[in-house]
């Protein structure tokens, strides 16, 4: 069982910047992907970005330009750069990974609110 711990979040006001972290509690070096979803209040959960092993990047068209993902293996960790913030970004983040076995993991989340 692999454990994804998110962290960073919080208030910022619009035009603000946030870093998430990911850290996992293996070795991500064989995972296939990781990424960051989000999830609003009455909305569907949906991608924000995802870097794979090849480190090969993805991302939402709400998000690029402004959100940037990365990792470092040698830290298990996925980070998600947030720039530019606007209040349609406020929802919880969740990281996920996805490992060469097909074995698919969650974090709980943390909350990013953008306001003023």
């Amino acid at each position: 069982q692999v454990q994804l711990v998110e962290s960073g979040g919080g208030l910022v006001q619009p035009g603000g910047s946030l870093r998430l972290s990911c850290a996992a509690s293996s070795s991500i070096s064989r995972v296939l992907v990781m990424g960051w979803y989000r999830q609003a209040p009455g909305k569907q959960r949906e991608l924000v970005a995802t870097i794979s092993g090849e480190s090969s990047l993805n991302y939402a068209d709400s998000v690029k330009g402004r959100f940037t993902i990365s990792r470092n293996n040698a830290m298990n960790t996925v980070y998600l750069q947030m720039n530019s913030l606007k209040p349609e970004d406020t929802a919880v983040y969740y990281c996920r990974s996805t490992f060469m076995s097909g074995n698919v993991y969650w974090g709980r989340g943390t909350q990013v609110t953008v306001s003023s």
